[in-house]
Order: structure tokens, then sequence, then C-alpha cells
């Protein structure tokens, strides 16, 4: 009985195999037609594409619309105004204030990133407005396009 059961599983293995084998090789859809089925064979121009993408909140621009617009931010950035901070860069900066800095810990910040000449004047400065408590935990963003009351600003909030 043992050989008769073992002898019906092997069988049962090869009719399943040989069904299979033979609906994978005489199915003729391939990938490409079974995509293009699906689609319903639609093709769109370049215009519809883009129309659509668009009205699905998409952004669409050839390259050289991109290249343009690159081109325009470019100019807005690098356009200063007068002619001794053209050759100089725009050097932005967090600083990252935590508990228990104090404003000569910033400023050696702020003069390692080449944004103030003298730490000891910063902090002689502030202390002259009252703003040593105005301190506060957080990061602030500063760049050497700004002025030095503007980066006091920015950091030492009331």
């Amino acid at each position: 009985m043992r050989i008769n059961l073992l002898s019906s599983f092997a069988a049962g293995i090869l009719i399943a195999t040989t069904i299979c084998g033979v609906v994978y090789f005489t199915d003729d859809t391939t990938p490409e037609k079974a995509s293009a089925k699906s689609s319903g064979d639609v093709k769109l121009t370049a215009a519809q594409m883009k129309d659509e993408l668009e009205s699905a909140g998409y952004v669409v621009q050839t390259k050289e619309e991109l290249e343009k617009t690159l081109e325009a931010a470019k100019g807005i950035e690098t356009k200063p105004a007068d002619s001794k901070e053209q050759d100089k860069p725009v050097t932005q900066v967090v600083v990252n204030v935590a508990d228990g800095m104090t404003s000569i810990d910033v400023a050696n910040v702020l003069v390692q990133a080449s944004l103030i000449p003298d730490a000891f004047v910063f902090t002689q400065d502030i202390e002259a407005r009252g703003l040593q408590n105005a301190l506060r935990p957080g990061s602030y963003t500063v760049n050497s396009g700004m002025s030095y009351d503007e980066i006091i600003g920015t950091i030492f909030k009331n």
C-alpha cells in the first residue's frame, strides 16, 4: 500500500508539471503585450503627456526651460549690491546654541566662520545692548551677507 501511495503522488506531480509546462510554452503573451493590452494601447504625444502631468499637479519643464531657470537663479544669487562683495562668496553658517552656552561661545563660533572680526568686542557689544540673557537654545542660520546688527538680531532674540 505504501508503494501505491508514493506512485500516485509522483504521478500527480508529473501531471501538474506537464500541465504547467504546456500552458507556459503555448501562451504567447509577453510582458510588452500584456502592458499594451492593459493600457488600451494608447499613444500620447509629448504635449498630451505634459498636460496630463500638469493636471495631476506636477511641474513639467523641458531641459532648455530648466537650464534657463537655473541660469536666472544663479544670476539673482550672484548680483551683490557693490563690487567688493561680487568677488566674495556668501558663507552660510548654522549656529547651534545649547543650554549653558554664553555670548562668548557664540562669538567664538562666529569668529571661526569669519562672520565677525573679534569675539571680545562682540561680547562687549552684546552686554552693552543688554542681550546677554536673550540667548536661547536652538539652531540659528546666519550668513556673510547679513549686517552685524542682523546677525545679533537673529541669534539674540528678545
